[in-house]
C-alpha cells in the first residue's frame, strides 16, 4: 500500500501543516474578537444595538461554510475586492464561527448571576472594571465548553479550503495525489496528520476546561480581586 516517496513531499507538507495552523489561529482569534463583540451588542438594551447582532448571527449560522468561502474569494472579486487565498480563507473562517462563538458568549455573559454586578457595584468598581474583574472570568468558565468544540471544529473546516487551493493540508494531498495517483494512500495519510492535531488539541482543551472550573487558572486573580473587596468593604466600614 506505502508506495508513495514521502520524503519527496516533505517540504509541501510541511508548508501544508503551517498553513493549517495558520488558518487555524487567525481564523479562531478573529472569530473569538467578532463574536464577544457581537455577544456584547446582542445583551444591549438597545433594539438598534441588538438587532444587527441578531441578524448577523442568524444568517451566517444558516449559511454553509463553503458558501461563504465561494462568495470571499469567487464573488467579491466580481466587484473589484480581489483577495488571496490567505485572506479569503481566513476572513472566511472569521464571519462563520463568530455567529456560534457570539451565541456561546452571550449565554456565557448572561449566565453570571446578576448579583454579581450589584456587589461590585456596590464595593465601587466601575462598569468595566465590574466587566473585566468579575463578570469576564466567571463568563469564561462558562463558555469553555462551547468555544473548545468550536476550535477544533474549525480546524477540520481549514480542510474545506483546498476548493480555493488555499495551501493547506487537503491542498497539498490533493497535489500529491495528481503527482503519484495514489488516492487512499495520500488521504489515509492526511486523515491521520488531522487526528494528530486535533486529538491532543481536545484533550489539552478539556484539561485546561477541567482546570479551569476547579478555579487553578483563576486562582492568582480571584485572591487579588478578593483583597481588593476586602479593603473596599473595611474602608467603607470605618467610614
Amino acid at each position: 500500500m506505502f508506495e508513495v516517496p514521502w520524503s519527496d513531499y516533505s517540504d509541501p507538507l510541511w508548508q501544508g501543516l503551517l498553513h493549517t495552523v495558520e488558518y487555524t489561529v487567525l481564523g479562531f482569534c478573529g472569530a473569538a474578537v467578532l463574536g464577544l463583540v457581537l455577544a456584547l451588542m446582542r445583551l444591549s438594551h438597545l433594539r438598534m444595538v441588538r438587532f444587527p447582532s441578531a441578524l448577523y448571527t442568524e444568517v451566517f449560522k444558516n449559511i454553509p461554510l463553503l458558501a461563504i468561502i465561494f462568495i470571499t474569494y469567487f464573488g467579491l472579486t466580481s466587484v473589484g475586492l480581489k483577495m488571496g487565498a490567505l485572506e479569503a480563507g481566513a476572513l472566511s473562517l472569521v464571519v462563520f464561527y463568530a455567529a456560534y462563538l457570539s451565541e456561546i458568549f452571550r449565554s456565557a455573559l448572561a449566565g453570571v448571576h446578576d448579583g454579581q454586578r450589584e456587589s461590585a457595584h456596590a464595593l465601587g468598581m466601575s462598569r468595566l472594571g465590574t466587566l473585566t474583574h468579575v463578570i469576564f472570568p466567571q463568563a469564561l468558565r462558562l463558555a469553555l465548553p462551547g468555544t473548545n468544540t468550536f476550535l477544533v471544529d474549525l480546524l477540520k473546516s481549514t480542510s474545506l479550503l483546498v476548493t480555493i487551493s488555499a495551501a493547506e493540508l487537503m491542498t497539498q494531498a490533493q497535489l500529491i495525489t495528481s503527482d503519484t495517483f495514489r488516492a487512499l494512500e495520500v488521504y489515509v495519510v492526511i486523515a491521520a496528520v488531522y487526528f494528530a492535531l486535533c486529538y491532543p488539541l481536545s484533550q489539552a482543551l478539556l484539561w485546561l476546561e477541567r482546570k479551569v472550573r476547579a478555579g487553578a487558572a483563576l486562582t492568582p486573580g480571584r485572591r487579588r480581586r478578593l483583597r481588593k473587596a476586602r479593603v473596599m468593604l473595611a474602608s467603607e466600614t470605618t467610614s
